[in-house]
């Protein structure tokens, strides 16, 4: 936005002076806590609800404000909020379902942003990050006192100056990582880092699995507002993660439960999946697993917060030997495979017609074919619904092929953090297995996503997700109900690639399930947000647009139309952000899925060859 003084003032509230020093006044407000502040919204976008809980959101400016001023941070007095003001934060928006110029409560739809963004590519046209989140979208608030950062690899000093500069030196850092060796790189970078910042430790995660790892990405902030925040998402915390295709899940921010609230330590029965209590419960559980002497200093700290605002289902693994049915099942927490196909079973299916179960990973290790058609693949087909065999699910697996990866904006590079083995003869079967199943990353009619993207209309096919030159590191795993792919049943954003040390083994005779890898992830589905609401995929925003919901509509009459079914009108329309494009376009015979393991002589796009390894 162009910036112009004409017939504006320096009093005038548009004035950039003004702005600045409307800012400056409120953060000094906020941060000394030296005057009550009252519900309002400024003129330099910052957002304050009632005086017993609050917000921050700062535009553009207000940052550039915010890293020049120099300040002391105290915190602030502090604030208690009932779990009745505790209400999740959405961007919201109605749209009409016909083009009548009146609309009522039955002919218009309440929309819903996506419960995930994808993260922020500079290489891409600002048209195609819109909604997107950085590393310092997350990190750089000025308000942030201490951070838990849980991952696989980490660039340290790259994270240490995702932090607001003024207060880089006095946010508490803890860094979890499972590089447990003296001789791996990783563990080596990490301690020598932390001997230049006396502000972070490194805490190494036990890892009593030799072929486990520390999977999981999660970050843990905490606020001088006396606010928290849980973020989880797919990026590891090095540079080149950031400019691929990477999505996140980031909670509201958690206010204190008043200091008369405790919650139960082990309630029976476990509060309902989906809801926020259940979400703490999970949450506090998988950090237990690391042990009282490595994360118990944030379990009490998170045990204070109420989570009454979050909807999700935590989806997580932990090295651990699971019973499928223990005595004590109410209140024993489950993970991998078992925890997903839990949530799911209380999931309706909405499908009249086949639906599409769409796998999006960025690894497939060598898992042979009875454990995906035996185990894994009925654990997505799970539904709440007993009709849901008549239709029994079509499977994809979205996997960028070879000539993808070279021809994409980073060339070969992208690749190092991609992989399916196809060398050995075993994997040569396990790859004739998935290929009726593969698919490409991108659409060959794709736009390319470094040009502004045009609107396409309603029953415009494909619809592009702008990352066609970004190959992904995201995992997401999405059940569409039918396969005109216009409405979304459930959708889970993960670090678990395709993996038995992600999900867990097959049982064994005793009914034991061995997971031996640290996963995160967070499951959504419409009802949710509402018994009459549906999900759909979105494309180049979070917000559903007119397009998104009269494709979902036209959907929901084809159907009709074919089993003589009238299904309910959506009123609330949710969004779940896409990084791949749509439809799916499976490989030709002659493709082959990206292998970071096979040399090749034929140049990328920075005119690089590709040695293997």
């Amino acid at each position: 936005m162009e910036k112009t003084n004409t017939h504006i003032t320096s009093t005038e509230p548009g004035h950039p002076k003004r702005r600045r020093t409307d800012a400056i006044q409120e953060r000094d407000r906020l941060i000394n806590g030296n005057t009550p502040i009252s519900s309002s919204v400024l003129s330099s976008g910052i957002r304050l609800s009632a005086a017993d809980s609050f917000s921050l959101t700062l535009s553009n400016d207000d940052w550039d404000l915010l890293e020049s001023s120099r300040r002391s941070i105290s915190p602030p007095a502090r604030r208690r909020v009932s779990r009745e003001r505790s209400k999740p934060v959405a961007k919201e928006g109605t749209i009409p379902l016909n083009s009548s110029s009146s609309s009522s409560k039955n002919d218009s739809t309440m929309t819903i942003s996506s419960p995930i963004q994808l993260t922020r590519i500079d290489d891409l046209h600002e048209a195609s990050n819109i909604d997107t989140v950085s590393l310092r979208d997350i990190l750089g608030h000025p308000l942030i006192k201490e951070c838990w950062l849980f991952n696989y690899l980490f660039d340290i000093d790259f994270l240490m100056n995702q932090f607001d500069q003024d207060v880089r030196d006095l946010v508490q850092v803890k860094v979890v990582h499972g590089s447990w060796k003296k001789e791996d790189s990783n563990k080596m970078h990490i301690d020598e880092a932390a001997t230049r910042y006396s502000n972070l430790q490194a805490i190494t995660a036990y890892m009593p699995e030799a072929f486990g790892t520390h999977h999981s990405k999660m970050i843990i902030l905490f606020r001088h507002d006396d606010q928290a925040q849980i973020i989880i998402l797919t990026a590891n915390i090095l540079p080149r993660d950031w400019k691929m295709t990477q999505a996140l899940w980031q909670s509201p921010l958690l206010p204190l439960l008043p200091t008369q609230v405790t919650d139960p330590p082990n309630p029976s029965p476990l509060p309902p999946l989906g809801t926020g209590v259940r979400f703490k419960y999970d949450l506090l559980a998988y950090l237990l697993a690391y042990g009282i002497p490595k994360t118990g200093p944030l379990i009490t700290h998170l045990k204070s917060y109420a989570f009454d605002s979050i909807r999700g289902a935590l989806i997580a693994s932990v090295p651990s030997k699971l019973t499928l049915h223990p005595p004590d099942q109410s209140t024993s927490p489950l993970w991998g495979w078992p925890s997903l196909k839990r949530a799911l079973g209380i999931i309706p299916s909405t499908s009249t017609s086949t639906p599409h179960i769409m796998i999006q990973v960025s690894s497939v290790a060598s898992i042979g074919e009875k454990w995906p058609q035996n185990t894994f693949l009925p654990t997505l087909a799970t539904t709440s619904t007993p009709t849901s065999n008549k239709y029994p699910p079509k499977f994809s697996l979205i996997f960028p092929t070879t000539s993808e990866i070279r021809d994409s904006r980073n060339g070969y590079s992208s690749g190092g953090s991609i992989h399916m083995r196809t060398q050995s003869l075993a994997q040569q079967k396990q790859l004739a297995y998935f290929r009726p199943m593969l698919c490409h990353w991108g659409h060959p009619t794709s736009p390319l996503p470094i040009q502004q993207p045009q609107p396409s209309s309603s029953q415009t096919f494909p619809r592009s997700a702008h990352r066609t030159l970004f190959p992904p590191h995201q995992k997401t795993y999405l059940h569409f109900s039918s396969p005109a792919l216009k409405t979304l049943d459930w959708a889970l954003l993960t670090s678990a690639n395709l993996s038995l040390q992600a999900w867990g083994a097959a049982p064994n005779s005793q009914r034991h399930v061995r997971v031996c890898s640290y996963e995160i992830g967070v499951l959504v589905w419409p009802a949710l947000w509402g018994e009459d609401a549906r999900m759909v995929p979105v494309f180049g925003a979070d917000l559903p647009t007119a397009t998104d919901v009269s494709g979902m509509h036209d959907a929901r009459s084809a159907v009709e139309e074919a089993s003589d079914e009238v299904q309910p009108l959506a009123q609330i329309t949710v969004g779940w952000r896409m990084g791949y494009d749509l439809p799916p376009v499976p490989y030709a015979e002659d493709e082959m899925p990206w292998c970071a393991t096979l040399p090749s002589e034929e140049l990328d796009s920075w005119g690089r060859s590709w040695g293997g390894g």
